[in-house]
């Protein structure tokens, strides 16, 4: 899998292959075509001196709405977390961060890339989406890996429900939106090291500074290794990513970012299931071969230019190239025979993915009075190649306790089997308008315009495939008054019910299915810093979800639906200088209310695989002096592993806690505990194994700044 890169100038972008030149021309002369700067000019925010940490309501955002509303103002639930809160939670990867926040569990595994997510009722990639800095890269074979880890965002933004407005398609649950470090002019300079049991190490560098007159830079360096009890379960990876701002003029700014990552998470694929149940005395147990491999290699170019062009337009545009390569090659079916205390292997599977996107978006704001306009287009070329030895076969068996791995042998012929090309357009409007001073009506439509075709390299089979879909969303807010507003809303948006990357032949017949929501909700900060807190209830509705003929149970239909209701509270409160509570509470009611799977079954009134009724979060932290002590406890609630609701992931509480002592104004120590009480649990499933959460865990941290 390939990811993002970035642009260092003109010049050294018109050499870099993948972009087309109108773009690119597009971008280095801001007065050819409307090019420069679209990114939404906010009107003046007072800002509070808020405490670290929080909800972020006061804080302006582009994931809930492009209008830079904050999310105060926003007819939605908006939630952001700050890399304060991330380090001082100790949450260094990106999935351990996003499931802080309300409602959101991680069904992350090896084989989906680790950033899958539950929300509001719907899982997985293709009803969760992520984002960097509001740009996705498209799905592929039910993957997302990037962006792996939270070092060097400034804060992670999760917009609940269908959020099709602003991301496109394959947002109904929610998206996911990483925010990156900016450039400075003031010269400054961060440092993280780490060291724990299991043989765990991290080093993290961010800095920044000025360049001449004009320029500004950021970057930021990560690397982390961690082990595990059972065997080749080691994980490691890095990344570098890095911005250079040039501003010539107060109205005029570009950037260039360039990234590369490169992750290795562990080669693990579960413990098997026996009745239901996972095996505890066989939890640190790793059945695949010595020699697995998981990859992720990613790299990402982007530039971008801004122009204010007078006080009430601004444009901005944006574009990028992005390459993924991904590699799998692993044993990963498992079944236990308890007669002979044996775990019978299967599936010898070695899986290539080969990436790229190059993509344009150009965007104008416009602000009329008491309006806030957003117009845009946004553009993608994505080409993939898979390449793998299905039909998987192979098999062996080894003993359940200690086995002898083996190495892994090829039972097929690893080839390239397609090729697919996905062209994108989308063109959305949004209007802001402030009326009457407290209320305000927040509309906006999206139209997105798929083309796909795929070809089959053995057979010569080829199909195109033209998908569509119009997203729409109407909120109105209520300024009860400076700290407290109500909203409520309704909106539109669409999932695939495949890939879009990779859609196959079986359902090149289907279009998009529908999501429609209904929410209300109530935002308030308490005066002086005391603290602040949300309240949602919604309904969703899905609909032409892939059912089967209820004549012909063979036949696979588009006609199935499923909902879900629930209620979302958070809050932060300060109830004196030295104490700090932290918590969030979902209770998400989902089911089925048409579907039948193979064989007739009829799943109608069961909940939705990997969805827990109940989720929560709870963190309390006290000061004393130079040392705060932290207490964290996350709950999720039971789930089910299939549709059938026949193999269920138990609930499981897990307990955190952190203790730190500021040495002096720049540097602090941070002694982490992960799951205090070794709790066993399943975080995840796959293919009818269990995903065990990490046993305890102590790191020390020092984190220093220059």
């Amino acid at each position: 899998m390939k990811l993002t890169k970035s642009r260092v100038s003109c010049r050294t972008a018109a050499q870099l292959r993948p972009v087309p030149f109108a773009l690119l021309a597009m971008f280095c002369n801001p007065w050819l075509s409307a090019p420069v700067m679209a990114q939404t000019t906010l009107s003046p925010v007072e800002v509070t001196a808020a405490p670290e940490g929080g909800l972020g309501l006061s804080q302006p955002s582009a994931t809930g709405s492009r209008t830079g509303l904050s999310a105060q103002e926003l007819p939605a639930s908006l939630e952001q977390m700050d890399a304060d809160t991330m380090r001082r939670r100790g949450d260094f990867g990106m999935a351990e961060a996003v499931t802080r926040t309300t409602g959101l569990t991680s069904q992350g595994t090896g084989g989906n890339g680790g950033l899958s997510f539950s929300a509001r009722g719907f899982a997985g990639v293709n009803s969760v989406g992520v984002a960097e800095d509001g740009t996705r890269i498209g799905t592929a074979a039910g993957t997302i890996n990037y962006p792996n880890t939270s070092w060097g965002y400034e804060r992670i933004e999760v917009l609940r429900g269908p959020a099709s407005i602003v991301s496109g398609a394959g947002t109904a649950g929610a998206v996911i939106n990483a925010v990156r470090k900016q450039p400075s002019r003031e010269r400054s300079t961060e440092l993280l090291l780490g060291v724990g049991q299991y043989d765990t190490y991290r080093l993290g560098v961010g800095a920044a500074g000025p360049i001449g007159e004009i320029a500004s830079y950021r970057v930021d360096v990560y690397g982390h290794q961690s082990d595990a009890k059972r065997d080749h379960a080691r994980s490691q990876g890095g990344k570098l990513m890095s911005t250079l701002r040039l501003q010539p003029s107060g109205d005029l700014r570009f950037e260039l970012l360039a990234d590369i990552s490169e992750q290795r998470p562990g080669d693990y694929w579960g413990t098997p299931v026996y009745n239901g149940k996972v095996l505890k005395h066989l939890r640190h147990e790793n059945y695949n071969v010595s020699d697995g491999v998981v990859r992720y290699k990613d790299t990402r170019l982007r530039a971008r230019a801004e122009w204010t062009a007078n006080e009430w337009l601004s444009i901005r545009n944006e574009v990028y190239h992005f390459a993924s390569d991904r590699h799998w090659r692993n044993v990963e079916g498992y079944r236990y025979d308890p007669a002979t205390d044996t775990v019978s292997r299967s599936d010898y599977l070695e899986i290539f993915h080969d990436l790229e996107q190059t993509g344009n978006r150009l965007e104008a704001t416009i602000t009329a009075g008491e309006h806030k306009a957003v117009m845009g287009w946004e553009y993608s070329q994505a080409d993939l190649r898979l390449s793998n030895n299905a039909p998987y076969g192979g098999s062996s068996t080894v003993s359940a306790r200690d086995p002898i791995h083996g190495v892994w042998v090829n039972p097929g012929i690893t080839q390239p089997k397609t090729d697919t090309d996905t062209t994108q357009h989308a063109f959305y409007f949004e209007d802001a308008w402030r009326f009457s001073g407290k209320w305000q009506l927040l509309f906006g439509a999206r139209r997105d315009l798929s083309d796909y075709d795929r070809r089959d390299r053995l057979t010569g089979v080829s199909f195109g495939k033209k998908l569509s879909g119009t997203s729409w969303r109407l909120g109105l807010t209520h300024f009860v008054s400076e700290d407290l507003s109500v909203y409520g809303q309704v909106s539109k948006g669409y999932d695939p019910i495949d890939n879009m990357l990779s859609l196959s032949l079986a359902n090149s017949a289907f279009k998009l299915a529908s999501a429609k929501q209904v929410e209300v909700g109530l935002k308030q900060q308490f005066g002086q810093g005391l603290g602040e807190w949300t309240a949602a209830i919604y309904r969703i509705e899905k609909d032409d979800i892939i059912t089967r003929d209820p004549v012909q149970p063979a036949i696979s239909v588009q006609g199935g639906s499923q909902h879900s209701k629930g209620i979302e509270l958070s809050a932060v409160l300060r109830p004196t200088r030295a104490l700090t509570l932290e918590g969030n509470y979902a209770l998400v009611d989902a089911e089925f209310d048409e579907l039948v799977e193979a064989g007739g079954a009829d799943r109608a009134g069961n909940r939705p695989s990997n969805v827990a009724r109940h989720i929560a979060n709870l963190w309390g932290h006290y000061q004393i002096g130079d040392w705060q002590a932290s207490l964290g406890a996350r709950h999720v609630g039971k789930r089910y592993a299939n549709n059938a609701n026949s193999l269920t992931l138990p609930s499981y509480t897990v307990f955190d806690a952190a203790v730190s002592w500021q040495y002096d104004q720049n540097t602090t120590l941070r002694l982490l505990g992960r799951n205090l009480t070794d709790k066993v649990y399943a975080a995840a499933s796959y293919g009818g194994n269990f995903i065990m959460g990490d046993d305890r865990r102590v790191e020390l941290i020092a984190e220093m700044k220059f």
